[in-house]
């Protein structure tokens, strides 16, 4: 029995496209995304997605027709200009011009090099996000922001270049390793505890099921997150005010990675320390209570465990110090204030801050230790 495919539209000033989640998607890409036919494609993915997705990807498409392969290789130290460079340059040899089409195929490293390379090859030329990590599903591929980092931080170059359609295939998440999973899970606490509290529960209730990828759990969890996205980016489509909230756990999260030189954890492991370290400056300030503090640390462990990480107080405070969310030299934090709703804060002290790091720096030692004793 084919299973239905759930369409949600990102509506913003500048966009209007849809983001079609379900099964075996595959097959229909050609036919929502409505590519012409004729139409030139070019699609840039990883080795290690194409080996597993090439086939049945290339199944979707006429013979005549068949997309050209340009691969990008895993990992956030090839999310950077050179790599941008040299992918725009095997588009220009394989004669690509404005009228061709790009599709992201892969995880958020290819889906935000993939994006930003549309945005400028030719000065723009449209895409197509097919993201293939829950992560990737659920954050990175809607709403527009494209990028590349940088030595001194990430994404600090970029556009925003909205896609002209987004598949969100669940069938892709099958061969997803799992600690990859819980990376993406992280992303969806994240939207619960900004502004959907009915999804937090549920994740808080059910977290045995979605671990397992009951389909019926995580569909739903996929979908309430990416409607939760999708609204906020339909009232704040340049980060100007409320899509702020969105980076609820990134100033830290970041910061760490920047210090472990995106190494040491996946970006959604490194969100959740990061939300962590958010939550006991809330908690210190008793923007949330208690209970609520409680329940969210609970939910974030109950999708770990979280890996061990090394850093230093002072490489964190610095690397959060070049945080692109930072205005006119004031630190924006992202903090909860209650389970569904969030509140983005420009006063928090350097010495609430290091408190933070120290905080979350003596829990990932003692995950260590916890580690290494097994």
């Amino acid at each position: 029995m084919k299973s239905t495919v759930r369409t949600i539209h990102v509506q913003t000033a500048s966009a209007d496209y849809p983001v079609f989640v379900g099964r075996g998607l595959f097959a229909e890409i050609p036919r929502r995304a409505r590519i012409e036919a004729g139409r030139r494609i070019f699609v840039v993915t990883s080795p290690e997605i194409w080996s597993l997705w090439g086939q049945p990807f290339l199944a979707a498409f006429p013979q005549a027709s068949a997309p050209i392969v340009l691969f990008l290789s895993p990992g956030e130290r090839f999310k950077r200009l050179g790599e941008v460079e040299r992918l725009a340059g095997e588009l220009a040899s394989a004669g690509a011009d404005r009228s061709g089409l790009l599709i992201a195929l892969g995880g958020g490293i290819v889906g935000d090099l993939g994006g930003f390379l549309a945005a400028i090859y030719m000065r723009g030329i449209e895409y197509v996000q097919v993201p293939t990590t829950l992560l990737a599903q659920v954050d990175s591929s809607v709403g527009g922001k494209t990028g590349a980092n940088l030595v001194a931080g990430k994404n600090l170059i970029g556009s925003f270049h909205h896609p002209r359609a987004v598949f969100a295939d669940i069938d892709v998440l099958q061969t997803l390793p799992e600690r990859e999973l819980r990376a993406g899970l992280f992303e969806s606490i994240k939207a619960g505890v900004i502004r959907d509290a009915a999804l937090f529960r549920f994740m808080e209730q059910n977290a045995a099921a979605v671990l397992c990828c009951e389909p019926e759990a995580l569909e739903r969890v996929i979908t309430a997150s990416i409607r939760m996205k999708a609204e906020v980016v339909g009232i704040d489509e340049r980060e100007s005010g409320l899509r702020m909230i969105l980076n609820f756990g990134h100033t830290v999260g970041h910061a760490i990675e920047a210090a472990t030189g995106y190494r040491a954890l996946l970006h959604g492991e490194a969100i959740a320390w990061g939300m962590l370290a958010a939550l006991q400056i809330a908690a210190a300030r008793s923007t949330v209570t208690a209970a609520q503090a409680g329940r969210i640390e609970r939910t974030i462990l109950a999708y770990g465990p979280l890996p061990p990480f090394r850093a230093t107080v002072e490489k964190l405070l610095d690397s959060a110090g070049r945080d692109k969310k930072n205005r006119a030299g004031k630190r924006r934090f992202v903090l909860p204030r209650g389970i569904g709703d969030a509140v983005v804060v420009e006063d928090v002290t350097d010495a609430e801050l290091e408190s933070a790091a120290r905080w979350v720096l003596a829990r990932a030692q003692a995950a260590g230790a916890a580690h290494s004793s097994r």
